[in-house]
C-alpha cells in the first residue's frame, strides 16, 4: 500500500462552527512549564514545533503539501503553509472571528469535535494559543481564497481587529512571532541544526510532504534545506543506516502497514552489521521516546515471528531454547509510525502511547505480514537468523563464564570493583560517583573527597572500542566493566534506572587531548548502553582548572587562558603560574576546593543533545570507514595546539 494512502483525509467542513473553546489562557504566562515543558532552550524550539505541528495536522488532513519555516533576526520566527487557512468566520459561541478564538483559548480548535481533523499530533490543542501567550508579539495572517487577513497580538492579547488586507487566490496560515525574553531568560536564539532534526523527521513521517527551513539571520551563513522524502519512513529507516556508519545487512527495507477504520499503522526495518539496536517509534507524528503500546507489540511480535520462522525452516530445533528479544534486536533499525483518532498519551510532554487497541493492529500487521515477507524472501530472513543466532551464541558464552567467575570466587552477591572507593551513604538523592582517569588523580580524590556521599572509581586498563565490540565484550572490558558494577543498573534491555545507586555519575578528566578522549569514550559508552542515565539527567563533567596563579599567600585557579592573564594582571608581575598538566598534579586539597566541592565546583549536565555528537564523533573516529575520518582530522587539526607528547 502507497504511503499516501494510509494518511486519514477527512470531508466534513473546516469552518468557525468547527472551532471548540475548552478554557482561556490565564495560566500559561504564570506557569510556562506546565505547557511547553522548560523555558530554556528546549522549550523555546518547542514553540516552533507546536506552530508547525499545526500545519502538518492540515497535511495528515491531505489539505496541506508545503510548509516554510525561516529564522530572521532579533529572534523571529516565520512559519507558512499552504492548508486550508484557519476559518475566519465568526465563532457562534463566543461572537468572535475563530481565528482569534484559536489563539487566544487554551483547548480551541478543530482537534476536539471531530469534523476538523480525524488524526491529529496536537492531543491537548494548546499549541496556537500557548505560543501567542508566550511570545512578546504574534501576527497572523489567513489566506482563504479569496481574500487575505491578519491580526496582530501582544504578550496573547489582540491589539488589532482581524482585518482584510488584501485580495489572493491561495489558501494557507502564516503565523509570525517573536519569543519573549522575560519567559524564555536563558536564550532566544534558535539552533538551526535543532530545527532541521526535527523537521527532517517530520518529512520522513509524512511522504510527500515538502519542509524548507530557511535561516535569513545576519551570520548565521544563509542557510536553507528542502526536506521531501516521497519514501516516508522507508527513507527514514535508510537514513538511520546511513547516519550509523554500518553496512547493511539485506537488500532493501522491509516495509509493512494497515489500516483500519480511523487508524493506521506502518512499520520499516532493516538490520545492519553493528551490535546497536535502534527502534524509534512515533504516535500522531509525535516522538513516544518513552514507547508505549505500539512499540510494546512491535517488539513481541517481532520476537515471536523471528523465532516462529526459525523453529519452522530448522534454523533452531524443537528442543533449542528460543531466541531472546537482545539477540534478535541486535544490528536493528526500525521506524514505528501510528496514526489514530483519539489518542492516548501519558504524561504531560506525550512520550508513550497508552491506546491497547493501536497495540493490537500492530500486532497483528507484523505477525501477519513480516512472517509472509519472510518466506517470500528467504535470504534476507538467513541473514536476520544468522546474526540472531551468533548473538545468541556470543551471550551464552558470557553469561557462563560470569557464572564461573562468580562460583570460583564464592560470591553470593553483585561483586564492587576492587578498586571503588565507596561512600558511607547509599541514598543516590545526595550520593555521587567521580570515575577518575588514572590512579594518581585518584589517590587525590579520595583524599580529598567528603567520603559521606562522594564514591571515587579511577580507570585503569585498556581503551575499548565500543563501535566495533558486542555487549558481552563490554561486560569483560577492564576499563569499562567497572563502572556498570558500581552504578548497579545493569546496560541495554536490562537496564534498572531504580537501581542506581549514585544520584550524579561525575567524569573528571584531565583537560588535554587524552582528557577529551575520555570523555568521548564514556559519553558514547553511556548513549549507547544507558541513555536513560543521560535523559534522567544524572551524568556529568566535572571542570578541572588549567592554572594556579599565585603570589605570596594569595592564589586564584583559572579555567581558562583569559581569567589567566586576568589573575595575572591582578596579583602583579611576578605572580607565579603553574600549569596542570593533569588531575595527578593537584594534591587532595586542591583538588577538592577547585573540582569537588559543591559550594565552588563547576560541573556541567550533559544533555541527550551533547552525549549524540560524542557518539558521532566517536563513530568517525573509530569506525570502518577511512574517509570520513581522514576529512574530519584534516578539518579539525588546525584546532589542535600545544600537545603533550
Amino acid at each position: 500500500m502507497d504511503n499516501m494512502d494510509i494518511n486519514t483525509r477527512v470531508t466534513e467542513s473546516y469552518d468557525a462552527s468547527s472551532i471548540q473553546v475548552l478554557e482561556g489562557l490565564e495560566a500559561v504566562r504564570k506557569r510556562p512549564g506546565m505547557y511547553i515543558g522548560s523555558t530554556g532552550e528546549r522549550g523555546l524550539h518547542h514553540l516552533v514545533y507546536e506552530i508547525v505541528d499545526n500545519s502538518i495536522d492540515e497535511a495528515l488532513a491531505g489539505y496541506c503539501d508545503e510548509i516554510v519555516v525561516e529564522l530572521f533576526d532579533d529572534d523571529v520566527v516565520r512559519v507558512t503553509d499552504n492548508g486550508r487557512g484557519i476559518p475566519v468566520g465568526i465563532s457562534p459561541k463566543l461572537g468572535i472571528p475563530a481565528v482569534t478564538v484559536v489563539f487566544t483559548k487554551l483547548h480551541a480548535g478543530g482537534k476536539f469535535g471531530g469534523s476538523g481533523y480525524k488524526v491529529s499530533g496536537g492531543l491537548h490543542g494548546v499549541g496556537a494559543a500557548v505560543v501567542n501567550a508566550l511570545s512578546v508579539w504574534m501576527e497572523v495572517e489567513v489566506r482563504d481564497g479569496q481574500n487575505i487577513y491578519r491580526q496582530r497580538f501582544e504578550r496573547g492579547n489582540p491589539v488589532t481587529e482581524l482585518e482584510v488586507i488584501g485580495k489572493t487566490d491561495k489558501r494557507g496560515t502564516t503565523v509570525t512571532y517573536k519569543a519573549d525574553p522575560l519567559i524564555f531568560t536563558e536564550t532566544t536564539q534558535y539552533d538551526y541544526d535543532t530545527l532541521l532534526n526535527r523537521l527532517r523527521e517530520q518529512a520522513f513521517l509524512n511522504a510527500g510532504l515538502k519542509i524548507i527551513l530557511k535561516d535569513t539571520r545576519e551570520g548565521f551563513g544563509n542557510r536553507e534545506d528542502n526536506l521531501h522524502f516521497e519514501g516516508g519512513i522507508k527513507s527514514y529507516a535508510e537514513f538511520l543506516l546511513e547516519k550509523s556508519r554500518k553496512e547493511r545487512l539485506h537488500d532493501g527495507v522491509i516495509y509493512l502497514s494497515t489500516s483500519q477504520d480511523d487508524s493506521m499503522a506502518e512499520v520499516a526495518l532493516l538490520y545492519n552489521t553493528g551490535y546497536d539496536t535502534n527502534i524509534i517509534s512515533f504516535a500522531n507524528n509525535i516522538r513516544t521516546t518513552d514507547g508505549g503500546t505500539h512499540e510494546t507489540a512491535f517488539k513481541n511480535a517481532l520476537y515471536r515471528t523471528i523465532n516462529s520462522y526459525a523453529k519452522r525452516f530448522k534454523y533452531l530445533k524443537d528442543s533449542d531454547p528460543k531466541l531472546k528479544g537482545e539477540d534478535i534486536s541486535e544490528g536493528l533499525i526500525a521506524v514505528i509510525s501510528v496514526k489514530l483518532k483519539e489518542a492516548q498519551f501519558e504524561g504531560q510532554t506525550k512520550t508513550k502511547l497508552g491506546n491497547t487497541s493501536m497495540g493490537t493492529l500492530v500486532n497483528r500487521l507484523v505477525s501477519d505480514q513480516l512472517m509472509s515477507y519472510l518466506e517470500e524472501n528467504p535470504s534476507v530472513a538467513k541473514a536476520i537468523l544468522d546474526k540472531a543466532i551468533s548473538a545468541f551464541n556470543a551471550r551464552e558464552a558470557a553469561q557462563k563464564a560470569r557464572e564461573l567467575q562468580r562460583s570460583k570466587n564464592g560470591l553470593n552477591k553483585v561483586r564492587m570493583p576492587d578498586k571503588l572507593a565507596d561512600c558511607i551513604s547509599n541514598d543516590p538523592n545526595i550520593t555521587e560517583l567521580y570515575i577518575v582517569e588514572g590512579d594518581s588523580a585518584g589517590g587525590s580524590a579520595k583524599n580529598g573527597r567528603d567520603r559521606n556521599y562522594q564514591a571515587i572509581l579511577p580507570l585503569w586498563g585498556k581503551m575499548l572500542n565500543v563501535e566495533k565490540a558486542r555487549p558481552d565484550k563490554v561486560f569483560s572490558n577492564e576499563k569499562l566493566a567497572p563502572v556498570i558494577m558500581a552504578l548497579g543498573t545493569g546496560i541495554g534491555e536490562n537496564f534498572d534506572i531504580s537501581k542506581l545507586r549514585y544520584g550524579k555519575v561525575i567524569i573528571m578528566a584531565d583537560a588535554d587531548v587524552d582528557g577529551a578522549h575520555i570523555r568521548t569514550l564514556l559519553l558514547t559508552f553511556f548513549f549507547r548502553y544507558m541513555p536513560k542515565l543521560i535523559e534522567h539527567g544524572h551524568v556529568y563533567l566535572a571542570q578541572p582548572p588549567l592554572y594556579r596563579v599565585s603570589r605570596g599567600k594569595q592564589h586564584f585557579y583559572a579555567f581558562s587562558d583569559i581569567e589567566r592573564d586576568k589573575y595575572i594582571q591582578q596579583l602583579g608581575g611576578n605572580a607565579e603560574v603553574q600549569r596542570y598538566k593533569g588531575l595527578g598534579e593537584m594534591d587532595a586539597e586542591q583538588l577538592w576546593e577547585t573540582t569537588m566541592d559543591p559550594e565552588f565546583r563547576t560541573i556541567l549536565k550533559v544533555t541527550m543533545k551533547d552525549a549524540e555528537e560524542a557518539d558521532r564523533v566517536f563513530t568517525m573516529l573509530m569506525g570502518d570507514e577511512v574517509e570520513p575520518r581522514r576529512q574530519f582530522i584534516e578539518e579539525n587539526a588546525k584546532n589542535v595546539s600545544n600537545l603533550d607528547i
